[in-house]
């Protein structure tokens, strides 16, 4: 997969070190030359260049390219840098780094974005996720789709605590992805059994996700912790 990540600054750098280490052919644009280092990561290519400008795109590829991570500090750039992906050069997959919350309501497919990452808030959600039990906490939402993904840990007193995966009656358009059980990951089947303490992550709606939580832990108050 060639990923263009328009911003060399800590951010890029680090999500650039790990796409490399999954295998993934990296370029990394930034207008400021103190910022293009090529030794900060030798395996990736560099551009110095205004990723905000159409002939710079043209320069780093987009034509070519799988997925634009827009990971700059400025969240103007961020936004012009994904509209002109999807719109100019049809990029299937754009990522949208938001640096502040309130600007989060932007970051919609109308500028482009089909994921939109807020670090404040995916932190208030790890922190939420790694306290909560019982109660469904939002991890992040899907912009194209409009589908979220949701984590919640089974409590003990949950119905469907030693209950089969495929004997659970999930809401409509419901998905478990994922079972975390003792730091392992699951990939579930209908025939895997529930445990109270599993983290159960899944792919919902927003108007599902009070079903979810009312399905797998009827005593919790009914509401969503959205990070």
């Amino acid at each position: 997969m060639r990923v263009v990540i328009a911003g060399a600054g800590s951010v890029g750098r680090s999500i650039a070190r790990e796409l490399i280490n999954n295998g993934h052919e990296v370029l990394l644009v930034d207008h400021n030359a103190a910022e293009v280092q090529p030794s900060r990561v030798s395996d990736a290519s560099w551009l110095l260049a205004d990723a905000c400008e159409i002939s710079a795109l043209h320069e780093a590829g987009l034509e070519n390219c799988d997925v634009v991570v827009a990971a700059t500090g400025d969240d103007k750039a961020n936004l012009v840098v994904s509209l002109l992906a999807k719109t100019e050069f049809g990029v299937p997959r754009t990522v949208a780094r938001v640096n502040n919350p309130k600007n989060e309501w932007l970051f919609d497919e109308g500028w482009g974005v089909d994921v939109a990452v807020s670090t404040p808030r995916l932190m208030t959600a790890l922190v939420e996720e790694a306290v909560s039990v019982g109660n469904l906490v939002r991890i992040l939402e899907f912009q194209q789709s409009g589908s979220t993904l949701v984590e919640l840990t089974l409590p003990q007193d949950s119905p469907w605590a030693g209950r089969l995966v495929g004997d659970v009656p999930w809401p409509h358009d419901t998905v478990l992805t994922c079972i975390v059980r003792e730091q392992r990951a699951i990939a579930p089947s209908r025939d895997d059994l529930l445990e109270a303490g599993d983290e159960l992550l899944l792919v919902t709606s927003p108007e599902a996700e009070p079903e979810v939580e009312l399905l797998l832990n009827p005593n919790a108050p009914q509401h969503v912790e959205d990070a």
